[in-house]
């Protein structure tokens, strides 16, 4: 439940483009420019949505889960794809007269990744900013790159189909900060596969992949942990320690995950639940003999 403060995960690094990027903001309208500009900040310079991000992230995740079970991961895109449709949340709330019983059940039915990344009907746990360039590894110049389309019967440029599109150099950092609040073990996990996936070039982001654009690689700088679960003293010593403190500082109750078993505990502890989430969905599917 998201009313009370129970953990926080703070994730800090830099993001890299290993081959040009592309994350358009759409067809220019502009007579003197590119067709297809990259999205920027308000000074002109490159910025990476912290939703293109996340949606990467997500997307390459539901694509394992549903390799072990479809009910992990429902398609946002289509209701009737949800793993609890919005008449199935009215019928619940017909069911359950108070809020506490009502959003327990609601947890119930909702499928693991709407959990962390979240839903129409559920917040996200995961939160990314924006990431914002390294102003050391940008020097203010965009690459033009041209596209066609081919005529198949010609083989050669189809009439009016010739266009030009920006892309950020490879090279380029952006800065990455996230934030993962009141997750469970598995959950962090599951993220902790997510990070992992970008960490070693797995996951492209943008437009043009198959043209090997998006190639980006993540790398961690620090991941600082906040457990105050049934403990109102260590809460009150971190909230302390915020008014305290200057934002760059580790504040003396986080836990350095970099230097404790935290990762390897929150991946066991996703394999554990879907392992019991597989064994009694088979055992669910079992007809026994007549």
């Amino acid at each position: 439940m998201f009313d009370t403060f129970k953990n926080r995960l703070e994730i800090i690094g830099v993001l890299t483009t290993k081959t040009a990027l592309r994350i358009s903001a759409g067809r220019s309208s502009e007579p003197i420019g590119s067709d297809l500009p990259v999205i920027k900040d308000s000074l002109g310079n490159p910025l990476i949505p912290g939703s293109s991000f996340k949606g990467a992230m997500r997307s390459r995740l539901e694509s394992f889960l549903r390799g072990i079970n479809p009910n992990l991961a429902a398609n946002p895109a289509i209701e009737a794809e949800w793993s609890i449709t919005s008449q199935a949340i009215k019928l619940l709330k017909e069911d359950y007269d108070n809020d506490e019983a009502f959003t327990k059940e609601l947890i119930a039915q909702t499928d693991l990744t709407s959990l962390l990344f979240g839903s129409p009907w559920i917040a996200s746990k995961f939160q990314v900013r924006d990431l914002t360039v390294v102003p050391d590894t940008w020097f203010g110049q965009y690459q033009e790159r041209d596209g066609v389309a081919i005529d198949r019967d010609t083989e050669t440029a189809a009439d009016g189909k010739l266009y030009d599109f920006q892309v950020v150099p490879a090279g380029t950092q952006f800065e990455f900060k996230a934030v993962v609040e009141n997750a469970e073990d598995y959950e962090l996990g599951l993220l902790m596969i997510g990070l992992h996936q970008f960490e070693t070039e797995q996951i492209p982001l943008g437009g043009g992949r198959s043209r090997g654009l998006g190639v980006v690689k993540l790398d961690i700088d620090t991941m600082y942990w906040l457990d105050v679960s049934n403990n109102p003293e260590k809460l009150l010593t971190y909230l302390q320690e915020l008014v305290n403190s200057n934002s760059s500082e580790k504040l003396p109750s986080y836990q350095d995950v970099k230097e404790s078993n935290l990762k390897q505990d929150w991946t066991n502890s996703l394999i554990h639940y879907l392992r019991e989430n597989q064994a009694k969905t088979q055992t669910t599917e079992v007809t026994p003999n007549s």
